[in-house]
């Protein structure tokens, strides 16, 4: 994913845009860098690759909404986020949301050959491998200050015996003579317009050029084999839930010796039983007794591997918040430290003996009503 630019910036359009943006953007992309407007030309054939690509997602709602949240990963279908459907062009398919009939851009120019030789020359060459993803569940305490996890991934290594090539070891691969190597092949068919031509992928070497005459026997000349492998994962302090750490090279091997591509872990984090948490910030109820409230007090506020004391200022009424400044949780970006918010609730007793009952009772009748203002006002209210 790292080697892909961002799709708003391919399009030349901020993120938000509209659909009809979109699509302006891609229409004119589209022409500049179609190859019968730029023939021989790799940099505006890979540019066009590109545009496809990134208009692929974006003109699609569902896509666009992974794209925005995950970036390239949420729209990989190997990586699991359920931006499934790519297929064909360039390895994206479905060119035709919002709207719009990608065959039109083709028709401006007067024909689509182009597709097939593409496919071609792009199955030809060394490709990154495909990208995985892999949901985790780790515990509240752990995302706040960070932990080690060892997580198990079934996929495709690649093959140690043959180290990737797919052909038995002491062996090579042979020139595809269906193609001669060049891993095209040219048909030419009579039309309305004359003779047109068209340059498609060999079928018999699949576009490489080459064919194993002798497949490694282990992995059957494909080159990789599937097996489960262990992983460490460190997860670094202050990562929430559907946080992404993203594991270099432990994707899938690359096709014709291509690069490994990634693996993006995904976090799950569970729910505390007392501490809630947005974004940086910890919330906590703390219950106090009535006599704290109406009497001021120091309480001790439970921390996370430490106590917090705080004292409470005399007449605190239930459901009063107050913030402990810095006690929160740390980005994992390097960014501030949140702050730690305290509700406390002042709890009512409910068990009482009648000696206890007694005492109540005289007490409120030495407080009177005049202890409790806003009582008494609403006792005088009408309506």
């Amino acid at each position: 994913m790292a080697d892909k630019r961002d799709y708003y910036e391919v399009l030349g359009i901020q993120k938000g845009a509209s659909d009809e943006e979109i699509k302006k953007a891609f229409r004119k992309m589209a022409m500049k860098y179609h190859p019968d407007r730029n023939p021989d030309d790799k940099s505006a054939e890979e540019k066009f690759k590109e545009v496809n690509e990134a208009y692929a997602v974006l003109s699609d709602p569902e896509k666009k909404k992974l794209y925005d949240q995950f970036g390239h990963a949420g729209v990989d279908p190997n990586a699991g986020f359920g931006g499934g459907g790519f297929g064909g062009f360039g390895g994206f398919g479905d060119f035709g949301g919002a709207g719009f009939d990608f065959s039109d851009i083709f028709d401006m120019f007067g024909g689509g050959s182009f597709s097939g030789s593409r496919r071609s020359s792009r199955n030809r060459g060394p490709q990154r491998g495909r990208d995985l993803q892999k949901r985790i569940t780790i515990e509240f305490t752990d995302a706040i200050f960070g932990c080690k996890k060892d997580i198990e991934v079934t996929k495709s290594v690649r093959c140690k015996t043959c180290n990737g090539d797919g052909a038995k070891p002491g062996t090579s691969k042979k020139t595809c003579p269906s193609c001669n190597g060049s891993g095209q092949v040219v048909r030419q068919m009579q039309s309305l317009f004359g003779m047109t031509q068209t340059v498609t992928a060999c079928p018999d070497c699949n576009g490489t050029g080459q064919i194993i005459e002798t497949p490694c026997p282990d992995c059957h000349g494909q080159g990789s084999i599937r097996k489960t492998v262990k992983l460490k994962v460190d997860i670094p302090a202050g990562v929430d839930d559907d946080s992404v750490i993203t594991l270099a090279g432990q994707g899938e091997p690359g096709p014709n010796g291509g690069p490994e591509g990634d693996l993006y872990i995904v976090l799950d984090v569970k729910s505390h039983s007392t501490y809630r948490r947005r974004g940086n910030d910890l919330y906590l109820e703390l219950p106090i007794r009535f006599d704290q409230a109406v009497l001021g007090a120091k309480v001790n506020v439970p921390g996370f591997g430490e106590s917090y004391s705080y004292t409470i200022p005399p007449g605190t009424q239930s459901g009063s918040t107050f913030r402990l400044k810095g006690k929160g949780v740390k980005n994992p970006r390097g960014g501030r430290t949140g702050d730690l918010y305290v509700k406390v609730i002042v709890e009512i007793p409910t068990k009482l003996s009648r000696k206890d009952k007694k005492a109540i009772e005289e007490m409120a009748k030495e407080l009177g009503d005049k202890a409790y203002p806003n009582k008494e006002h609403f006792d005088t209210l009408k309506f």
